[in-house]
């Protein structure tokens, strides 16, 4: 059976996560000093080439977006970095198990970034409910700044950076980068109109570099190790590992780190295989805003651009798995209920598509007649929101709509009993 490959969470259970002492100890703090004997576009180079993805979701280059970010209005009076720690998908807590076992991994990956960017000021932007969280992220801070990791004169380089803290207050629509940045300036939670992107005019219309604590956790390493090692693992276009939460029916739910390219079997039977011997159904991979898929895809790679191709979303690595005794239906029902409830209501085609969709949706779940009729006509309008939606909220239920009528539409229309 496979076993977990531990790079990021190497020190989860290891070390005293409140303690700088314990991280310097194992290894801490070494990939800043690397980075800071380089130039920044040799750090952005060295991310390039170890081929390091976004583990937010959308799995894009992060060299590309640093590079952006540093190359963005050369004359801009600052630059700043934001952690995106506001983890609010379903069925996720990759960043809270990093935060609360080893905070600085994550920091020192912010520094690093900042560096790179040339930024002198960041934000981690958590989760308000995230309090352990918080409370590491507070102390690991306090303590880099009496070590000198932060600050001016960063180890005698000359590169000074300060670090703030801000909590989010509940909303789902935060974790979207731009929304982010709203609340971050003080204002409500709205998304904005891009472009501009962050990389040119983010936090105070200054070029701001956001990325994820996964992704920053995954920066340190490579610097500390290098981009030769990093791509020993995983595969050639999505190299590394993913830390994946399992829960669901499953024996064993929890986190596991693997390399990218695992199968969805494998990650089952990781987890302690379906519980009480039942047998598999589906998985929702990547939570509300993700995908369905069935048995057929259970020896499939778990990579981005695999699962893209096969129509599916490997998102934040959140995998909820079902037992033949689960209502897809129910489970559709509910991921529109989520989305209709955190929808902020700026753009029409979200406010009143996610409303509608959540009507249509329980005439689904009912004995309405022509289901068929009815899910053609929701998929219709989840197909709409998605092109004229300002944010990814409203461009959400399409994946779910889209890939549970392609794998369990004989359930939706009503043909098999739930």
């Amino acid at each position: 059976m496979i076993k977990e490959e531990r790079i990021l969470l190497r020190n989860a259970g290891k070390i005293n996560p409140m303690s700088i002492e314990d991280y310097i100890g194992a290894g801490g703090y070494r990939g800043l000093e690397k980075a800071l004997g380089m130039e920044p576009v040799e750090v952005i180079d060295e991310l390039l080439e170890a081929g390091l993805r976004g583990r937010g979701g959308a799995g894009f280059s992060t060299g590309m977006k640093q590079r952006f970010t540093s190359e963005s209005c050369l004359r801009c009076p600052q630059r700043y970095v934001v952690v995106n720690a506001d983890e609010g998908e379903p069925g996720t807590y990759k960043d809270r198990v990093i935060m609360e076992q080893d905070p600085h991994l994550y920091l020192e990956g912010t520094i690093i970034a900042a560096h790179a960017i040339r930024a002198s000021k960041g934000y981690i932007y958590i989760r308000g409910e995230y309090q352990e969280s918080i409370d590491k992220t507070r102390k690991a801070v306090n303590e880099a700044y009496k070590k000198g990791f932060l600050g001016k004169n960063i180890l005698g380089s000359g590169f000074d950076f300060d670090i703030g803290i801000k909590l989010g207050a509940g909303s789902y629509l935060c974790g979207e980068e731009l929304t982010m940045l709203e609340s971050l300036e003080g204002k409500r939670g709205t998304p904005r109109i891009k472009p501009p992107f962050p990389a040119e005019k983010g936090v105070f219309n200054m070029p701001t570099l956001v990325n994820n604590v996964e992704t920053l956790a995954n920066a340190t390493r490579i610097l500390e190790k290098g981009r030769e090692w990093y791509r020993e693992t995983g595969t050639d276009t999505s190299p590394g590992t993913k830390i994946f939460t399992i829960s669901g029916q499953v024996n064993k739910p929890g986190y596991y780190e693997l390399p990218l390219g695992v199968s969805l079997r494998q990650l089952i039977e990781l987890a302690g295989g379906m519980r009480g011997n039942m047998q598999f159904k589906a998985a929702l991979l990547g939570g509300a805003a993700g995908t369905f898929v069935d048995a057929s895809m259970l020896d499939e790679e778990m990579s981005y651009d695999n699962l893209r191709d096969k129509g599916a979303t490997l998102g934040s690595g959140a995998v909820i798995v079902f037992s033949r005794e689960d209502s897809i239906t129910n489970t559709l029902v509910n991921c529109l209920r989520f989305f209709k409830h955190e929808s902020c209501g700026k753009c029409i085609p979200c406010r009143a598509g996610t409303a509608h969709l959540e009507i249509s949706a329980r005439k689904l779940k009912s004995t309405a007649n022509d289901k068929q009729k009815l899910l053609a006509s929701m998929i219709r309008e989840s197909e709409l929101m998605a092109a004229t939606s300002l944010c990814p909220l409203g461009q959400s239920p399409v994946l779910p709509l889209k890939s549970a009528a392609r794998y369990f539409k004989d359930e939706l229309y009503g043909i098999l009993t739930e």
